[in-house]
């Protein structure tokens, strides 16, 4: 939590007019019963008529005051707390996209979102409620005994004597409900995580008739959900029990040894009303304290996973300065890539020159690395060894938004997202004029945009689902011609498409990718043809560039590649 106080800091005069409007507000409650003392031993005893008014007034001026200061507190109080967690929530949003892709590799999406609203409406209903209340509360008994001390101190005693057991009890069973409600919290996570992915396949799970399975699987989520949260529920109760049992027998104790003391004439008749009416005003604030502090211990473990969000590593950071892309030669120097937790290379030993304006294909079997040697570029990942550079200059030593700007990539699996296909397409380009999203289009032969209901304007579902795979991945890929890079990176982005479109949109990039420097990871020789040269990746390792020709000639392993139909099938002498 101390690590979130920095949020507090704009808000500071807010929170200091709230806490003292709040304190303002206990000092009525507190006043209330010490002026039914004043009129019981006063007026009422005298029979002073004018008196009687005169304090009943003051006292109802008081009421209405205290309600009104309630009514400020809960405004300033909404005011504070809002701002407080909408600016974390912006904060916490920005570092997700800030942490790299290995940081998202391990995270499941249903764990950050659960962070990012669960846990921070937990951290928000705390700051505005619970720690408000604690102090509050907290002041309210001690200064309530403090005054019960000195109308009586053999009564204001018991009062005393009756809070031990309560600390007793909570000292007790801290530990345990903070285990419990960061198990509870894991566990929400998890559940979103299992709906997310349910929503986000629900045509697999319908086209393979398997509801009842995933059902089961997040009936058997959820149970675990509900045992941890009646564990929670059970701690509480020991709470609750000893908070009501413990300030009720108080009050029995006050009134019959206070009828006691009265009858004997040790006190008067309102100072035992008066005692009363403030033991019975801190008989809630007793009862409440396990309640704020159970809230105090949600709040500090839903703070402590928001914070390992803010704590985890960005790994991949801003070059020291702004380097300038002039050509955009792209060139491996000694490259190797080792995932984090993984002791086998991905990549290794890879040396390649791509002169500016040239493609490479990139042809390998599955697993062979190509996907991380894309990623490598536009630095989704950071090379483990070696230099990965653009016109001789390390992309490490380049701003992350200049190097983005500089290089485009369309994936195999394509994004989209759930807002309108024009949305979709100037995500790397906002400036786009008409017209250049229209040649775009027409590039990747993505004709079917003119007969979606509102065209470029018609907002597809999430994921882009109300589209096929191969509406898809053309969009994708003119959304990565629109942004003009000067490197344009395909992983196999044509691998959805029909003979006929592949052909077509083929005979449009040749004429894109003149003056471009393009990477194409290929599985098909008619996307081979593309490039100038091919490179084959085995085993995250070059073993062969030259034209596509030239490796049909000499490499009987490229040669079985490109004519297998599955392409794991390589022999592993190479040759057949």
């Amino acid at each position: 939590m101390r690590r979130l106080l920095p949020y507090l800091q704009p808000y500071r005069t807010r929170w200091l007019a709230m806490v003292f409007v709040a304190v303002l507000s206990t000092v009525a409650t507190i006043v209330i019963p010490l002026m039914t003392k004043v009129v019981i031993d006063g007026p009422v005893r005298h029979h002073d008529r004018t008196g009687l008014w005169w304090w009943g007034t003051a006292a109802l001026a008081i009421g209405m005051s205290e309600v009104l200061l309630w009514i400020v507190r809960r405004w300033l109080v909404a005011r504070a707390t809002m701002g407080v967690e909408a600016d974390i929530r912006k904060d916490l949003y920005a570092r997700m996209q800030l942490l790299p892709m290995s940081f998202h590799s391990k995270w499941q999406s249903g764990q950050l979102l659960s962070r990012i609203m669960n846990d921070l409406g937990t951290v928000r209903r705390f700051l505005s409620f619970g720690a408000l209340f604690l102090l509050l509360n907290t002041i309210q008994i001690v200064v309530t005994t403090l005054i019960l001390l000195a109308m009586y101190w053999p009564l204001g005693l018991v009062v005393v004597v009756s809070v031990v057991p309560i600390c007793v009890t909570v000292l007790r069973n801290e530990r345990k409900f903070t285990a419990l409600s960061r198990k509870a919290q894991d566990q929400s996570g998890r559940v979103a995580t299992h709906v997310e992915e349910s929503a986000l396949g629900l045509r697999a799970i319908k086209s393979f008739g398997r509801e009842d399975y995933v059902y089961d699987r997040f009936d058997t989520q959820v149970k675990e959900l509900y045992d941890i949260q009646v564990g929670k529920v059970s701690l509480q109760a020991t709470f609750w029990t000893i908070l009501e049992v413990i300030p009720n027998v108080t009050l029995i104790l006050v009134l019959g040894l206070g009828a006691t003391a009265a009858g004997q004439g040790r006190i008067t008749l309102g100072t035992l009303v008066a005692f009363i009416t403030m033991m019975l005003s801190i008989v809630w604030p007793i009862a409440s304290m396990g309640f704020f502090l159970s809230m105090t211990q949600e709040s500090m473990t839903a703070a402590d996973r928001i914070v390992e969000v803010f704590d985890a590593p960005r790994e991949i950071l801003d070059g020291a300065g702004l380097v300038p892309v002039r050509g955009g030669e792209l060139e491996l120097r000694d490259v190797g890539y080792r995932f984090p937790d993984g002791e086998k290379w991905a990549l290794r030993h890879l040396d390649l020159t791509v002169p500016a304006g040239q493609t490479l294909a990139v042809v390998g079997t599955t697993g062979s690395g190509k996907t991380v040697l894309t990623g490598l570029i536009s630095r989704l990942y950071d090379v483990s060894e070696g230099q990965v550079c653009i016109d001789g200059e390390d992309v490490r030593d380049l701003r992350l938004d200049e190097l983005r700007s500089v290089v485009a990539t369309a994936f195999e699996d394509p994004t989209l997202f759930s807002m309108s296909v024009r949305e979709n397409l100037t995500l790397g380009r906002s400036d786009a004029t008409e017209e250049e999203i229209r040649e775009a289009l027409q590039v990747v032969r993505a004709d079917f945009v003119d007969d979606l209901p509102y065209g470029l304007d018609t907002r597809i579902g999430e994921q882009g689902m109300s589209l096929s795979g191969g509406q898809r991945q053309r969009l994708a890929l003119a959304r990565a011609v629109l942004a003009r890079p000067r490197i344009i990176v395909l992983d196999d982005t044509l691998s959805a498409l029909d003979v006929h479109t592949e052909a077509l949109v083929e005979d449009a990039l040749r004429e894109v990718l003149v003056g471009v420097t393009a990477i194409v990871v290929a599985h098909r020789a008619s996307t081979v043809m593309l490039a100038d040269r091919v490179a084959l990746l085995q085993d995250g390792r070059i073993t062969h560039v030259g034209t596509h020709r030239e490796l049909l000639r000499t490499v009987p392993e490229y040669r079985y590649l490109l004519a297998a139909e599955d392409e794991t099938a390589v022999p592993a002498g190479g040759a057949r």
